[in-house]
């Protein structure tokens, strides 16, 4: 894989040239000192190379040529790789990239992100690595590459198979093998087949990894990769042993340890004479040292030892004394660890009965809650449906009050769901990008309607110098912060409501922020301030009736709160106002990313076909009418079986799926469409359980999720995101 980095360079950086239209002069100067460092890498003089690459970074910097200065940073980084300073590399790298996010994409970027996967994988931080591959991917594909997305695949494919996700791993090697050209530019064909053989290694068909060892090894030595030539006759050696075949393991075995002491011999050349007799110095002195120490804790140890042995013939003496007693003592002890081991079993059983009657209460909870959303969509889809047919003055009101109610009462099934999920630990943190200035005011953008019914002001009092680049999980903040500004002022009238975001600590990599959220809203009685983060606690039945709400707001913000790391702090007093407090660490990320926000235009919905797969008659119509009004055709059908022979046989521009059919359920039938058709948009229809989740059905090969009952507005909107 090393042995072809800077063709593959080299490549990069005639594209690169090419499509920016760089002054002559600065592109001519700066590849000049790159042909030199190259020149001496190539003659083993490391310390030229890099002498002659800072010179084209330092050209390009007075040129401010920034695309020339980020060819040289990768140069440099490629350079480090090779004598394995992965660190240094990484560090390198990221400066590149930095240097290219300014720029239009280009070849060189997504190879840096490439590198910066490579780089993670000799570290074994398989996550960081698979992020720089898409990373590379995408930039691939915007720059219209497609010769280098086999390059990318193949080391996704070792980077799954390193993380014990071998059936995925599978999927993507096979599909480099399928998709490479017979030219193989890239050299992925024998890594492919390599990695191939190792699963099925791991998977104890052996013969089946010989095939594809015995194939890798025929490309490697086509490819001239000394590396993986080592690395199959060694996998060889390892196959036949297990088969019994001693002679070829031997065979192969004895063949791997001549081209590993040649590697190692090529590689110390690499180095270079002087920094390879450097190195072994400091290896030599750190060995005496090493040495020393352990001669002076062996010295320690023999003291040590004997003292031990003067306060062992004490103790001996002391013990024989006490023996006696301790005869005695040992019956006391034996009657009393009965009647503890009476008392544990009794203490089991009541755990035993807590948890499972904790554990039916979940289930009735989400069993309830997932069965109220079926009918609950209808109620929904026909108000809405009705709502959009120009109703008469008279009826508006009712409609109006209608759909107020079952959004009500959904968001107390939607709570009661959460409060279930978080309770039984069936929740997962992410840690990806998250702009928490950017999110605190979309959300005061959002709650403006609602601040102005109690004529109240919502204010924002934000630290300037919160890092836009935090990882974290925004959807549980968002959760955490709508709760609490939704109380806040929904318990305040003719006041003021302020979000505050501090930072309380700070370092090279990680940024501690103090929030609050408070109010000068009717506070907290000191006797219920202990109840009520508790689930389904208010301050009062009389609160509860003015007020509305489950009680389930500040024990979910509670609970996820405690899983970001936090704890979350009240201090109120009544008629004064509450001021809800907890701190959150949160790591750097490596960028920043902006979030663009799609829109859509109902003009992609016109003349579109569509099947519904759906067993509810009632959901069937709601969803067809939902369909036309856009001016969709739409097909029905009722079970999976139908579901898939319609996708074979007609032609559709997205499928409806529901999750819960009779016969083959949705996640089963989109499996099966998946195997004659992968590119036909299907979104799943569900009513989210317990044990569901977003991750779980798009794993199934569906594009995207919508909850029922439908918002219509975000009904809408995922169709059209991938209608277009």
């Amino acid at each position: 894989m090393k042995l072809y980095y800077f063709i593959i360079l080299l490549f990069g950086i005639t594209m690169t040239a090419q499509n920016e239209g760089k002054d002559s002069e600065s592109t001519d100067s700066v590849d000049y000192f790159i042909e030199l460092a190259q020149f001496h890498k190539k003659n083993n003089n490391y310390r030229s190379s890099q002498e002659f690459i800072q010179k084209a970074i330092q050209f390009a910097e007075n040129k401010k040529d920034i695309n020339a200065q980020a060819d040289a940073y990768l140069f440099l980084g490629n350079l480090y790789f090779e004598l394995n300073k992965i660190d240094d590399a990484i560090q390198i790298y990221t400066k590149s990239i930095a240097l290219y996010q300014t720029q239009l994409p280009c070849y060189n970027q997504a190879y840096t992100f490439y590198n910066l996967g490579l780089s993670f994988i000799e570290l074994k931080n398989y996550a960081k690595a698979e992020f720089y591959f898409k990373k590379a991917e995408q930039i691939f594909d915007i720059i219209e590459v497609p010769q280098a997305k086999e390059m990318v695949n193949l080391q996704k494919g070792i980077v799954y198979r390193a993380k014990g996700e071998n059936e995925l791993a599978l999927s993507i090697l096979n599909s480099v093998l399928s998709n490479s050209t017979e030219e193989d530019p890239f050299k992925t064909r024998a890594e492919a087949l390599y990695n191939i053989g190792l699963i099925e290694s791991d998977n104890k068909r052996y013969n089946l990894a010989l095939n594809y060892f015995n194939k890798a090894l025929d490309l490697s030595k086509i490819n001239q990769n000394a590396e993986l030539i080592a690395e199959t006759t060694q996998s060889l050696s390892q196959v036949y042993e297990k088969l019994m075949d001693l002679t070829n393991s031997h065979k192969y075995l004895k063949l791997h340890v001549q081209l590993r002491d040649s590697i190692r011999e090529v590689n110390n050349r690499r180095i270079g004479t002087e920094d390879f007799l450097s190195f072994k110095e400091t290896e030599r002195l750190k060995a005496i040292e090493q040495l020393d120490k352990e001669n002076k804790e062996q010295q320690r140890a023999n003291k040590f030892s004997k003292l031990i042995s003067i306060l062992s013939i004490a103790l001996i003496t002391i013990l024989s004394l006490l023996s006696l007693s301790l005869y005695k003592n040992n019956i006391i002890r034996s009657e009393s660890n009965k009647l503890l081991q009476e008392k544990n079993k009794e203490l089991q059983i009541a755990k035993d009965k807590a948890e499972k009657a904790s554990k039916a209460r979940a289930e009735f909870l989400s069993t309830v809650s997932h069965e109220l959303r079926t009918p609950l969509n209808a109620i929904n889809g026909i108000t809405h449906l009705l709502l959009e047919e120009k109703p008469k003055k008279s009826q508006l009101e009712y409609l109006t009050s209608l759909k107020f109610s079952g959004d009500y009462l959904l968001s107390f099934i939607n709570d009661i769901l959460e409060i279930n999920r978080v309770e039984s630990e069936n929740i997962e943190i992410e840690n990806i990008n998250v702009n928490i200035t950017q999110l605190l005011e979309d959300l005061q953008n959002s709650f403006k309607d609602i601040a102005s019914k109690n004529n109240n002001q919502f204010i924002l009092d934000l630290d300037p110098k919160i890092p836009e680049n935090l990882i974290g999980d925004p959807t549980k903040l968002s959760q955490i912060f709508i709760n609490l500004i939704n109380n806040a002022l929904k318990f305040t009238k003719d006041g003021t409501v302020t979000a505050k975001a501090k930072i309380i600590s700070q370092d090279g990599t990680t940024t501690g922020i103090h929030f609050e959220i408070s109010d000068t809203g009717i506070g907290i009685p000191p006797e219920k301030q202990k109840s009520i983060f508790e689930s389904f606690s208010q301050g009062s039945v009389e609160i509860n009736r003015k007020y509305g709400g489950t009680g389930l707001g500040l024990a979910i913000v509670k609970r996820l709160v405690n899983l970001l790391g936090g704890e979350i702090q009240l201090e109120s007093t009544e008629g004064v106002g509450s001021t809800f407090s907890f701190d959150l660490d949160f790591e750097l990320g490596q960028q920043t990313f902006v979030e663009v926000k799609k829109q859509y235009d109902e003009s992609v919905f016109v003349g579109k076909k569509v099947l519904v797969v759906e067993d509810n008659k009632i959901n069937q119509m709601i969803t067809k009418k939902m369909l036309e009004n856009k001016q969709i055709e739409c097909d029905l059908v009722d079970n999976g079986e139908e579901a898939i022979e319609s996708v074979r046989n007609h032609y559709y521009d997205l499928v409806l799926m529901d999750v819960h059919l009779p016969g083959i359920n949705g996640t089963l039938a989109t499996e099966a469409i998946r195997q004659f058709n992968t590119t036909i948009p299907i979104i799943a229809l569900t009513a989210i359980s317990l044990n569901e989740n977003r991750e779980m059905l798009l794993s199934y090969g569906m594009n995207d999720v919508v909850t029922k009952p439908f918002n219509p507005d975000n009904f809408y909107k995922v169709i059209a995101s991938l209608l277009s």
